[in-house]
């Protein structure tokens, strides 16, 4: 969708490839690219004269400037320079000077269907609009409860037109939204006479009455009015008057239809259904037509008769039915912020024509191209539709790419959204899934687009469907889109048929308009869906037994599995639903072979293919990279030297797969019961065994990043020279300043050593004495280096450096810039969240010994105790199932003899070995009875026995008393995902920190290193308990009273008693706005003597620092003994 859309707008040679054959160039032409669409529009730009023109054509472009690897590296964009070529023509002279014009570097897209836009990889969304064309509307009046009609004609850009039928039956028309008019003065400014008018709509009764109460003359006089209402105040004059109606619907320039919103009219009205689309504004006969149609729907017509002899059904329009909405895609949305820029650009143009000395003029100087370049880079860098790529794992990536918006410029808004525009309509069925949506405010704007869905030229999502031919179902494929399908009866795909393709019952139950459903005879069906899981997206399709899970509950098992860490050694699920290859390899993250061949040599870094055709290809492995997310993004080959691979096949993993194949968490062993109550309220209880063997731990990389500059006192330095640092907290740092790589840093520790010179301060007489001695003194500098933040820890695994000495590309002013990369091994722990893969999450409440779990009877104890209370009000029992299916997977079966219940599965099925991968596709998987059976199958352990028994159930033992438990337990294999909310990124704590410069009292939030708020309600529960000197403290020494809170520091430290509280900085706040009011407040004790507040407190607070030789703002010391 990303890439064919972009390779549009350039207008590569792959794209007019696959348009020849699609059959786009009618008659010979050349297809038309995005870009030269918009170049073709904007030419030529002529001067206010006349006597000049430029026109721009054939835009190309060259090499990338840098590729993907090192834009990345070096914070560039991925861009390739773009030229168009310009032709400068006097009229007068007919003079042309023809020239090469560069237009700027053009970001380009990546294979993935990415931008690298300074160094950042990003996303750009396709967005949903309504599409431009002509929609009829039915409303009720509340006074006369009388049915009305209105029409809008919509288009891409240019002033609105509509009509309407109001309740004393007169047809009006308002043009670019101003004061309503009779219809009839529109068609006599358009040249119709009433002659003309009664013989076309003759047969309205309503339309005779409009012309009779319209009392303009003839065309000069409907003219004239319509100028009045439209410029009020401006004397108007005939000419003005036609040229302001032909620059509002007919002229190219100011409106347009564009090629979608002429093919609905058409369409809709019934015009011209056969021929090319030539014009993009409107005509004459579409104002006739659609008032035509509009006058026959509010008459209650069925069907109307065009001109041309066409009949079309006379209906309302669904505005949020799909064959009204759709996708503009990157190219598109990319083309329209061009078009912005060389509009921009058109007007100084204008303007340098007729400066400019026109023997002199060279296409050259005329064009000035930094509008464009700023029109692209502000798309990029700003636009709501221009998102930083989410690279939490491959789904995460691939599920972005084929997000559907409906919010962002020209589209909705959130808060102005109804619940009609965000619910789900029939029309998304196989277009966009009814499930995979947020949670937030954003329900039902953002969607995704259904598995096989595609887009088609006209920016409308179509379905692909199996054509079927007097019963016979065929292996025709047609892609409709949604008003196409509505016309159509369609079966669904897994209507039983015979080997012959033949439907095997008499009726079939099929799909009609709107989305209701019948059992029709199987001769009248005329397509099929191709797959059950075509009306879902890519992550819903992941879910095994969807079917058996509240969409609720759904729409966060899709969502979650986006949020799932890649961890150190991936797991593919045991029980799948065979999508997981197939993502895997489009999310773009595994290695793929591009030729057949013979694996020549494997190492970590890189794998080389022998092709069959004689050449070699090397394949360079991503190695502990870091992600936008801050995952780690790894590599790592599958295949051996010598090994034979095809194309297309995977010959490395990338992060969360394992052979190939998606794997977002682990298969642990599940028991779902209730544990002492650790797991009330979805808590989740684990054993240690996790922890300890590192089965869900995942590796997270940050980067750190500090610039040397030059400031006004001097420039900064990168260095290992220090004021006032010991030797032991610079014992990790090289010769240059920077910590080595492979050390252990933790929070408060050096990375980059920078020091910045201070302002010269007023030298005592004692030290200019000495520096008149000694010669000229080091000037004074600070300490600014780059310190691990609060709360982070890991290990140093790479550093980069930039600097203007090497020739890097750095901003204004930055002389160095280094990047320091700290890895850090997060093994899972109670705080975490944990989720499956249907809606059913929770944090992990407490880790027991693997002694303290619940055992089977063999001994082998349960890796993960979940609530069965939370499962039957939340209707997600697709969970209970996956959990017996994991368990016949992992024990693998062996099916005695042929029951009924196994009739339908194929012959490969009726035995598996243990550990065996299974799926169940969604719509068409496993079925109760068959689960049933395998429990009833499965294969004994080592000791010959049977654990769990038909039911799924199993007797557990008491891991601390060794005692069963009273009641057999669901016992079984379910796929758990640890999710990216991390308890080490969440946990916060404070004694001193920074404090607000308006209000002195701590701030607020783990970013900024802040406390906890004591607010108004707290208050209230103390006062309530009494506790007067805990809320006074509360309010005074630990929040802003200044003096106070560093005496009590002050006090801690040489562990003497905690002083009296002075008066908070909040109390002189509220005596200054008092006094605001020019009131005159005085401060009394409590024996009535008035209290002079000094405002030069902030020396003592000074002195007192400067005494204990202390900095109250700054983050606390790492340790005890740094404090001493």
């Amino acid at each position: 969708m990303q890439t064919d859309s972009f390779e549009w707008l350039i207008g590569s040679q792959r794209w007019r490839d696959s348009a020849i054959a699609r059959g786009e160039a009618a008659g010979g032409i050349n297809p038309i690219g995005g870009l030269e669409e918009v170049l073709d529009e904007l030419s030529p730009i002529e001067d206010f004269s006349g006597s000049m023109s430029l026109s721009f054509s054939d835009p190309r472009f060259d090499e990338v400037k840098a590729p993907v690897d090192e834009c990345k590296d070096k914070d560039m964009t991925y861009a390739a320079p773009l030229f168009v070529t310009a032709e400068f023509i006097n009229n007068n002279t007919g003079e042309i000077k023809s020239q090469t014009v560069f237009m700027g570097d053009f970001p380009m897209m990546t294979e993935k269907g990415t931008f690298i836009i300074n160094g950042t990889e990003r996303v750009v969304v396709s967005q949903l609009v309504r599409s431009p064309g002509v929609y009829f509307d039915e409303t009720i009046d509340k006074s006369t409860d009388k049915t009305l009609h209105s029409v809008k004609v919509i288009p891409s850009r240019g002033a609105w037109l509509e009509f309407d039928v109001d309740k004393r039956d007169t047809v009006g028309v308002r043009i670019d939204r101003k004061r309503r008019q009779p219809v009839t003065v529109l068609l006599k400014a358009l040249g119709w006479t009433s002659e003309r008018i009664t013989e076309r709509f003759g047969f309205s009764e309503i339309m005779m009455s409009t012309l009779e109460k319209d009392n303009t003359a003839g065309t000069d006089e409907a003219l004239l009015d319509i100028y009045r209402k439209l410029r009020p105040g401006e004397p108007p004059t005939k000419e003005s008057a036609q040229t302001l109606l032909e620059n509002l619907f007919f002229k190219e320039k100011r409106y347009d239809l564009a090629r979608v919103g002429r093919y609905k009219v058409n369409k809709k009205l019934g015009l011209n259904t056969n021929h090319p689309i030539t014009t993009t504004t409107l005509t004459e006969e579409d104002v006739v037509a659609t008032i035509e149609y509009l006058v026959r729907l509010h008459e209650g017509q069925a069907t109307m008769t065009v001109p041309g002899g066409v009949e079309v059904p006379v209906e309302t329009d669904d505005i949020d039915h799909f064959g009204n909405r759709r996708l503009r895609t990157v190219g598109e949305l990319i083309q329209n912020q061009i078009r912005v820029g060389m509009s921009r650009m058109e007007r100084v143009v204008r303007e340098r024509m007729t400066t400019q000395d026109v023997e002199a003029i060279t296409p050259q100087t005329l064009i000035n191209i930094r509008p464009v370049v700023a029109a692209i880079k502000e798309f990029f860098g700003t636009s709501q539709l221009s998102q930083f790529m989410d690279q939490n794992n491959p789904l995460s990536g691939l599920t972005h790419k084929r997000r559907l918006s409906a919010l962002g410029p020209g589209g909705l808004s959130r808060e102005r959204a109804g619940l009609e525009v965000r619910d789900v309509h029939p029309s998304h069925y196989g277009r966009m899934c009814p499930i995979e949506t947020p949670e937030g405010p954003n329900i039902g704007l953002i969607g995704s687009l259904s598995v096989y869905a595609r887009v088609n030229p006209f920016g409308f999502i179509e379905t692909p469907y199996r054509k079927v031919i007097d019963g016979l179902v065929t292996d025709e494929i047609h892609y409709l889109t949604a008003d196409e399908e509505d016309r159509h009866v369609v079966a669904q795909a897994n209507s039983p048929i015979d080997a012959e393709g033949r439907f095997v019952e008499p009726r079939v139950l099929v799909r009609r308009k709107a989305g209701e459903v019948e059992y029709v005879a199987s001769s009248e069906v005329d397509y099929m869906d191709v797959s059950p899981r075509q009306m879902v997206s890519v992550a819903t399709a992941m879910i095994p037994f969807l079917e058996h899970d509240d969409a609720n509950r759904a729409l966060m098992g899709a969502n979650m599995q986006r949020q799932a860490v890649p961890l150190v050694r991936s797991e593919a699920p045991l029980v799948g639903t065979g999508m997981e290859l197939r993502a895997a390899i489009d999310a773009g993250d595994v290695v793929v072979a591009e030729k057949s061949g013979v694996i020549e040599e494997v190492s970590a870094d890189y794998i080389t293919v022998m092709a069959d055709d004689g050449t070699r290809h090397t394949y360079r492995m991503r190695k502990f990279a870091r992600s936008n997310h801050g995952t780690c993004a790894n590599q790592s080959p599958i295949v051996d030297a010598g090994e034979r691979v095809e194309a297309g096949q995977v010959i490395a993993d990338g992060p969360c797969t394992q052979n190939g194949e998606m794997a977002l968490g682990k298969n642990l062993l599940v028991a779902i019961m209730p544990w002492e109550g650790h797991n009330y309220e979805d808590a989740i209880i684990l054993s240690n065994r996790l922890v300890e063997e590192d089965i869900l731990t995942s590796i997270h990389i940050e980067e750190h990043e500090i610039d040397a500059r030059d400031t006004k006192l001097g420039a900064e330095e990168i260095t290992r020279d220090i004021p006032n640092v010991s030797d032991e907290v610079l014992a990790d740092l090289d010769e240059r300043g920077i910590v080595r790589i492979g050390a252990e840093v933790r929070d408060g520790d050096i990375l980059v050593g920078k020091v910045t010179p201070k302002g010269e301060t007023e030298l005592t007489p004692e030290e200019r004495l000495l520096r008149a001695i000694f010669g000229e003194k080091a000037r004074e500098v600070r300490d600014t280096s780059l310190k691990v933040p609060h709360g982070e820890s890991g290990k140093v695994i790479g550093i980069r450096v930039f600097s203007r000495e090497d020739d890097d590309e750095l901003p204004a002013g930055v002389n160095e810039l280094v990047r320091v990369y700290v890895a850090q091994k997060r093994k899972i722990s109670d705080g975490d969240k944990l989720a499956g893969r249907h809606g059913n999450k929770g944090v992990i409440g407490k880790i027991l010994a693997q002694e303290d779990m619940p055992f089977l009877p063999d001994g082998t104890p349960v890796d993960i105790i979940l609530n069965t209370h939370g499962v039957p009000r939340r209707m997600n029992i697709g969970q209970i199932l996956e959990t017996h299916l994991g368990w016949c997977a992992h024990s693998g079966w062996q099916i005695a003899g042929s029951p009924d219940w196994a009739a339908n599965l194929p012959e490969a099925l009726r035995s598996a070995e243990p550990n065996q991968i299974v799926s169940t596709p969604v719509f068409d998987g496993a079925q109760e009875a068959e689960l049933q059976g395998l429990l009833s199958s499965t294969l004994p352990n080592r000791d010959g026995d049977v654990l769990v028994d038909g039911d799924g159930k199993a007797v557990l033992f008491d891991g601390r008393s060794g005692e069963p438990f009273p009641y057999p337990v669901t016992v079984g294999y379910m796929y758990i995902m640890k999710l990216h909310h991390l308890v080490d990124d969440k946990i916060h704590a404070r004694s001193t920190g920074p404090y607000s410069m308006i209000t002195q009292q701590p701030l607020g939030g783990k970013a900024q290193f802040g406390g906890q708020r004591f607010g108004e309600m707290e208050c209230w529960a103390m006062q309530a308990y009494g506790a007067a000197y805990t809320l006074q403290e509360l309010l005074t020494i630990k929040s802003d009273d200044t003096v106070g809170r560093v005496k009590v520091y002050e006090a801690i430290v040489k562990g003497e008693n905690i002083p009296e509280p002075g008066i908070p900085e909040s109390f002189k706040v509220l005596l200054k706005e008092l006094q605001s009011l020019c009131l005159n407040v005085e401060v009394l004790s409590s024996d009535g003597a008035a209290i002079e507040l000094r405002e030069g407190e902030d020396e003592d607070l000074e002195r007192a620092a400067a005494n204990l030789g202390i900095n109250l703002s700054r983050n606390e010391s790492a340790s005890v003994e740094d404090l001493a």
